[in-house]
């Protein structure tokens, strides 16, 4: 949806892409033309049942494009694992998105000879909600949290996944298994072709827990957070 910067009304945009509705959009960016890139978590699951969306392994999730001009939504990326956050790159050449149950930060290109295509950019440490553009083209990304052996192995079995979804286990007891227990705050800065240039981490999560975004403005961080009733800043400088 759309909205003025005096409010109002807002305008519905799109509500479907192929024929299939939007169910869990989650993520978008803008480029200087209007044309809004946008990720869609799942056609199946909703905001509410992220964790089943985690633990099932379920792969419909999808990277679209609202066209300005023609008013459509094509389907750029598809098959994902949970997709969340995107930003476009400093050029407008590219954009890259989070693919939250892989670990895995995707750069898909919008210009030159790879136009079209997508590949893998960095592999996180941790599960990623959002990512965020600074002023030299550099790229934030807030970690949920880091994965676990119990994690870890869930990823490489699905099918174990899906079998554990289905004993009588209580959602918080699956959720400190998924977690180990502990939400740290972690942030995370990739250059354009994927080099980790920093990590910033508060291992006890004792100011602030489980970051879902993170934007760089005048040599402060600002952390948002799923948890806490407030924002963090963090001085750069």
């Amino acid at each position: 949806m759309k909205v003025g910067p005096e409010g109002g009304l807002a305008e519905t945009l799109t509500t479907e892409a192929e024929g299939v509705p939007l169910v869990f959009t989650n993520d978008l960016d803008v480029d200087d033309e209007g044309n809004v890139y946008f990720t869609d978590s799942s056609t199946k699951y909703q905001r509410r049942n992220y964790m089943l969306l985690v633990y099932s392994a379920e792969d419909s999730g999808r990277v679209l494009k609202y066209n300005s001009n023609t008013k459509q939504t094509t389907v750029l990326v598809r098959n994902l694992q949970f997709p969340n956050g995107l930003s476009l790159s400093k050029d407008g050449s590219f954009f890259v998105f989070c693919e939250v149950a892989k670990g895995r930060l995707q750069k898909y290109w919008l210009k030159g000879e790879k136009a079209g295509t997508f590949e893998v950019m960095a592999v996180l440490p941790g599960y990623p909600d959002n990512v965020s553009t600074n002023e030299r083209g550099e790229f934030w990304v807030a970690i949920h949290c880091r994965r676990t052996i119990y994690s870890y192995i869930n990823s490489i079995y699905p099918q174990l996944r899906l079998f554990l979804l289905k004993l009588p286990i209580p959602v918080k007891l699956r959720a400190l298994l998924h977690l180990g227990g502990k939400l740290p705050a972690i942030v995370v800065k990739y250059n354009p072709e994927g080099k980790l240039l920093r990590i910033l981490e508060d291992e006890e999560g004792k100011v602030v827990r489980a970051v879902s975004d993170v934007e760089e403005k005048d040599g402060k961080l600002w952390m948002g957070s799923v948890l806490m009733p407030f924002i963090a800043v963090y001085q750069l400088q």
